[in-house]
């Protein structure tokens, strides 16, 4: 079953979420309401044709423990070849608008101008951070950004424009995060790109546990 969210700021029981995760429709992109659905585990795709954020929460959960990152033989040479490097917090904004020009399908940019103010505003409020990978000349090249709650990361999106651009970003994250007793990356959904960096599935009863530890 599939809820419509009104003004009123609430969710429903995570649980009853359909198969692939699907749990409303409707609502606002609100600091708060974003604040209330991360902490659940609840993250929003924008619906065009409906102009509406839709609601999911899947019940199987695809992570990456930051202390199991996994650093293959040739990232490990690209790495120590210090062709680039990682900076973070220093531009959300050409980060997420990258992510935009990238994520483009029939509809248009799932990641479109709404997604964009909500995120940049938890970003203004502390709640949203960004990676970035840059070349010698300080350029922009790839990265990524998500939301951060406690000691928890929520992946939203990356990029790359150059190779490896965005699992640079990925494994400065994970180790960053190691380093400061973090938690959990959020991959939101599996693909072979993140499953090769060491990505996992938990269930989502174990996952609610880890995030709300902090």
């Amino acid at each position: 079953m599939i809820f419509q969210l009104d003004d009123t700021l609430w969710f429903p029981d995570p649980h009853v979420a359909d198969d692939d995760g699907c749990l409303a429709v409707g609502g606002d992109l609100s600091v708060d309401r974003l604040l209330l659905a991360y902490s659940y585990g609840i993250f929003p795709w924008y619906d065009f044709r409906r102009s509406k954020p839709v609601w999911y929460c899947p019940q199987q959960r695809f992570v990456i423990f930051p202390n199991e990152i996994h650093v293959s033989h040739s990232m490990r040479t690209l790495i120590n070849k210090e062709v680039y490097h990682i900076t973070f917090n220093q531009d959300f904004e050409k980060v997420i608008h990258h992510c935009s020009e990238l994520r483009i399908n029939e509809d248009g940019a799932w990641l479109g101008p709404d997604i964009i103010k909500a995120y940049t505003e938890l970003h203004r409020q502390g709640f949203a951070a960004s990676v970035e990978t840059r070349d010698a000349t300080g350029q922009l090249v790839g990265g990524l950004y998500g939301v951060c709650i406690g000691r928890c990361f929520f992946g939203e999106s990356m990029f790359s424009l150059v190779p490896s651009g965005s699992k640079l970003a990925l494994i400065a994250l994970a180790r960053m995060m190691a380093a400061n007793d973090g938690l959990l990356i959020d991959c939101q959904f599996e693909t072979p790109h993140l499953k090769s960096m060491g990505g996992r599935f938990i269930n989502y009863d174990d996952y609610l546990n880890i995030i709300q530890t902090n």
